[in-house]
């Protein structure tokens, strides 16, 4: 088994706003912090103790910069970035209501991670990889989704696992149905899935969760979680099921917590020794106790702004 988790897809500038509870309108300042879901997964992997690898491509400007050396700073290996005079960084601008949920303003059209190739990613990459994470964000251009489908290849065929969360993100897509068969098309070769309780009727067909459960267990797929913000949350496999209540906190800003969630997850299926071959064999037991390490994470990364700057280091 490899020891680096990788992650592909976007990583961006969050611009989050200095006043919490009010509309885009009335926000006065933002705070750039480093962001996108793949990396702040490789952010909460890295904090807890493992090795992370990020690939993507930024624009060659001062934002690029900005986020190649962050990640770096917060552990996170930066080798398999490339950098495109084509496209800027992308950015994200971010409203906070006053629970903390937030709204999106997108900067993208295109970025430099849109533009990423399939023959960009070498195949002797990948002898140390542990698992692949991906979501649907970067999904959006065809160029990009054969680089993932050649990444998850490789990492299938170097015996590492796959993990998928589909983050819908609406107002990047101009067709939901291209969204529905982009998510639908990457589903089956994912071993790990990880949606929230607001996806499950559009992925599939029925805001129900045991019947969205039979759907999500297709191809590869091993282990599904299901969260629901401050509501219960599941871990299941086709064998076993853990179910329980999210930790009860004050929260600041929502940013990256569901990504702090599977990083930590994937952080405990590290530890615990899980591959392809024997993540079909996890007990209730186990997965209780991944669950609970990994709704705690959030808890405490939820009371601070911004994604990677909120997940906690040294966390047991």
């Amino acid at each position: 088994m490899g020891n680096t988790l990788f992650a592909i897809g976007e990583a961006l500038i969050d611009f989050l706003p200095e006043q919490s509870g009010v509309s885009f309108a009335r926000v006065d300042s933002f705070l750039p912090q480093v962001g996108g879901r793949p990396a702040n997964v490789c952010a909460a992997f890295s904090r807890l103790g493992g090795k992370s690898r990020m690939i993507t491509q930024l624009g060659r400007d001062p934002f690029g910069e900005k986020i190649c050396a962050r990640l770096e700073t917060h552990g996170i290996e930066t080798s398999h970035i490339t950098f495109t005079e084509e496209a800027n960084t992308a950015l994200a601008f971010v409203s906070l209501d006053k629970n903390g949920e937030r709204t999106f303003a997108f900067y993208r059209k295109p970025s430099a991670d849109m533009l990423y190739r399939p023959d960009m990613i070498q195949p002797d990459w990948f002898g140390d990889v542990f698992a692949l994470h991906f979501c649907s964000v970067a999904l959006a251009t065809e160029s990009m989704a054969l680089a993932h489908e050649k990444a998850i290849d490789l990492v299938q065929k170097a015996g590492g696992l796959v993990s998928f969360d589909p983050n819908l993100r609406f107002p990047l897509w101009d067709d939901k149905e291209k969204l529905r068969r982009a998510v639908h098309r990457f589903i089956p070769m994912a071993h790990i899935l990880k949606i929230s309780r607001e996806e499950l009727e559009f992925i599939t067909g029925t805001a129900d969760r045991k019947k969205s459960l039979e759907k999500l267990f297709a191809g590869n797929v091993q282990l599904v979680a299901i969260t629901a913000g401050d509501g219960p949350a599941c871990l299941c496999t086709r064998h076993a099921k853990a179910f329980l209540s999210a930790v009860q906190v004050e929260a600041v800003d929502t940013t990256g917590a569901g990504d702090g969630f599977i990083g930590s997850l994937l952080y405990s299926l590290h530890k615990a020794g899980i591959t392809p071959e024997n993540i079909c064999t996890l007990t209730r037991h186990q997965l209780e106790k991944m669950l609970d390490f990994s709704l705690r994470f959030c808890a405490e990364s939820v009371q601070k702004k911004g994604a990677i700057a909120s997940y906690p280091k040294n966390f047991e």
